[in-house]
């Protein structure tokens, strides 16, 4: 068994969450808030390192040094640095009764350029690329089971996509499609929750090995 303070406590902690198995309690409750304290704490203080400093603070007193020494040449530049900054601080309006309607404004650039930015990238990454993943297959044919690979995709594109028009009843032979769509979708969604459970269950044997390896040493 380890003597080391910090594999106790990281112990005690992981015995702490998983005692919420049994049902909930005060020693669940107290390891949960601790988490999310040094979670918020950390995440402020990354915040602070790779945001608030080195893009408000530092460019603003660069650009305040540099209109002391050269004058007022370098107002324009400052203001144009201090625009940001004061537009962030406008999204703590809302906290503020009678100021919040000053928040919208920074929601409303900040949205506008996040869509602006996300819908190249999103239409690049989930279209185009989805695009060429289907039509691949059928430049890279070289054997039999090539074939069949490419048109098993073809046709389950073509059968979730049937699914999911819903301006035409889903009977007759579309119906047919769009029963085979589900069938695609159940797979897909059961191969995602494999995934996850095994993603899961992988953290869990991390958890296990900690406990039974670095803490009472019965396994190495």
């Amino acid at each position: 068994m380890s003597g080391d303070l910090g594999i106790w406590l990281a112990a005690f902690l992981t015995l702490a969450i998983y005692s919420f198995l049994y049902r909930d309690n005060p020693v669940y409750r107290f390891a949960e808030s601790l988490l999310i304290g040094v979670s918020v704490g950390f995440l402020l203080v990354v915040a602070f390192d790779t945001t608030i400093l080195p893009k408000a603070l530092e460019p603003i007193a660069a650009q305040i040094r540099y209109v002391s020494s050269n004058g007022a040449s370098g107002i324009p530049m400052l203001i144009w640095v201090i625009i940001p900054v004061v537009l962030g601080l406008f999204m703590f309006a809302r906290f503020v009764p009678g100021w919040a309607w000053l928040s919208r404004i920074a929601l409303a650039l900040y949205i506008g350029f996040g869509a602006g930015v996300s819908i190249p990238a999103n239409m690049q990454s989930y279209i185009l690329k989805q695009i060429e993943g289907t039509i691949r297959p059928f430049l890279e044919i070289h054997s039999a089971w090539d074939i069949f690979s490419a048109l098993f995709i073809l046709v389950g594109l073509i059968a979730v996509i049937g699914y999911f028009f819903f301006s035409k009843a889903h009977t007759g032979n579309f119906g047919r499609l769009a029963r085979l769509g589900t069938w695609f979708l159940m797979v897909f969604f059961g191969a995602t929750f494999g995934y996850t459970v095994m993603a899961r269950i992988s953290l869990l044997i991390g958890r296990l090995q900690f406990l039974l390896g670095d803490w009472l040493g019965l396994i190495s």
